[in-house]
């Protein structure tokens, strides 16, 4: 585990914190489904996301519910079934998940509950594609942690502007997932600069010790 800057305290076992959980969505976590996408994944890819993804990212999600902490989820999903709002971006690129379509929805073991937040976007960046920053200044958020796919590329986005807005960000680098180990380790190293990197285990015990404490 990377510890913060000396001095700034990245933990979430303080107020004022919240997990981003990107795009762990049908689209890209269901297999059959992704493939008839077109989603271009890789063995790597499903190896790591079924056997450590998921279950971390499951762990994580349950047990900031337990510790009161805000789980807010991101999809990429447009607003209109024909995709007419998407960036740029994805209509050269011919991608397109349509609104309430099943590619859209999240993983049923992470699936929302109650009035969780979850925002549909058509690029990347979060911050640069909702209004994330608004919500997460309403919620009172200070630290973030982050996780889901792909680990270099909507994810990074993520910490990359979340940093640049002063937030305290974790990346939970075994709830992360991308094509190939080196893609995967070439992006954690490069995230040092902007982030905290932990592992689930040492969340869990983070967010564990807040809801002790405030029980």
């Amino acid at each position: 585990m990377t510890e913060g800057a000396p001095g700034y305290d990245f933990s979430l076992s303080t107020g004022g914190s919240a997990l981003l959980v990107v795009d762990l969505q049908r689209g890209f976590c269901d297999k059959a489904l992704a493939e008839d996408l077109g989603f271009p994944a890789s063995d790597h890819y499903w190896q790591r996301l079924e056997s450590t993804v998921l279950p971390n990212a499951a762990k994580l999600v349950e047990t900031a519910r337990s510790a009161g902490i805000e789980v807010i989820y991101t999809v990429i999903e447009a607003l209109t079934r024909d995709g007419r709002d998407r960036s740029l971006d994805h209509k050269r690129s011919d991608f397109l998940i349509p609104s309430g379509s099943p590619g859209g929805q999240v993983m049923p073991a992470l699936a929302p509950q109650g009035d969780e937040i979850v925002l549909p976007k058509t690029a990347s960046g979060i911050f640069n594609a909702t209004n994330i920053h608004y919500l997460l200044r309403n919620l009172e958020v200070e630290r973030l942690a982050v996780f889901g796919v792909f680990t270099n590329q909507c994810v990074e986005s993520a910490v990359r502007d979340a940093a640049d807005r002063s937030y305290l960000v974790t990346m939970v680098a075994d709830a992360c997932a991308t094509k190939s180990a080196e893609e995967e380790a070439a992006s954690l190293a490069v995230m040092k600069g902007y982030a905290r990197i932990a592992e689930t285990a040492d969340l869990l015990a983070e967010m564990r010790a807040r809801g002790a404490s405030a029980a």
